[in-house]
């Protein structure tokens, strides 16, 4: 009867243990490859607000608005999405404390960087970019500064927003 008890206890701390695991793991904000949690790369305006998760329509002096993500502390003058009157969601740009599927967030090294995208490219303006594996209809775009990655953002090639 003891063994019994204690192979029942160790299995349900086995499984407390492994689902608090799961839930952290779950909770790891993630940027890519579609989007930011229901926020989705060529959502209209009304998808978008239909999530609960994007809020907010401010000029950005184009014809392109920048939308907040409510659920990401907004810094001064950040922009966290660019919404196109012709494709939708255009962009998302990365919060701190976002990360890509590959384990790239604000602060990683330009090593790190290059070791996560072997593929990676530098262009004409400077940036880093590479598209996004498991969706062809997106890229990446990092800023390195100083050898750290100082802000990157997932776009669709389409997007119309910036250059």
């Amino acid at each position: 009867m003891m063994k019994m008890m204690i192979g029942t206890s160790l299995l349900a701390g086995s499984l407390l243990l492994t689902g608090a695991t799961a839930a952290v793991a779950q909770a790891k904000p993630t940027l890519g490859p579609y989007g930011y949690g229901a926020v989705k790369l060529g959502m209209t305006v009304k998808q978008a607000r239909a999530t609960g998760e994007a809020a907010g329509k401010t000029p950005t002096g184009g014809m392109c608005t920048a939308w907040d993500l409510k659920k990401v502390p907004n810094t001064k003058n950040s922009v966290e999405t660019y919404m196109s009157p012709t494709v939708g969601l255009a962009a998302i740009f990365a919060a701190k404390g976002m990360q890509t599927p590959e384990g790239i967030k604000i602060g990683s090294t330009a090593k790190q960087l290059k070791a996560a995208y072997p593929r990676i490219k530098k262009n004409f303006h400077g940036y880093y970019t590479i598209k996004v594996s498991g969706n062809k209809k997106a890229f990446y775009t990092f800023e390195v500064t100083r050898g750290k990655v100082a802000s990157y953002g997932i776009a669709l090639n389409k997007q119309d927003c910036f250059n």
